[in-house]
């Protein structure tokens, strides 16, 4: 191999390399804990959360592949939280 065809092929690997680099999916997601006050079962208290996966989808975040959510519904704790 002549030393100008090396440095061609040189040249494009490293031209290319950047590309693959920004590819890759992050491995460590952002954890987000919601702890709404209600019951799961309770179509209000659910509709709020859903707002809140709204908002997020609304500003570009994707849940599952940007940030993780962890709910914790506070159902008859909730009158634990007031003391």
């Amino acid at each position: 191999m002549r030393r100008r065809d090396f440095i061609k092929v040189f040249a494009g690997s490293v031209t290319a390399w950047p590309l693959s680099t920004n590819a890759q999916r992050a491995e460590n997601l952002t954890r987000i804990g919601f702890l709404p006050v209600g019951t799961a079962s309770n179509p209000y208290d659910r509709s709020l959360v859903d707002a809140f996966r709204q908002g997020l989808r609304e500003v570009g975040v994707i849940e599952n592949r940007d940030v993780v959510l962890d709910i914790v519904w506070i159902g008859a704790e909730a009158e634990l939280l007031k003391q």
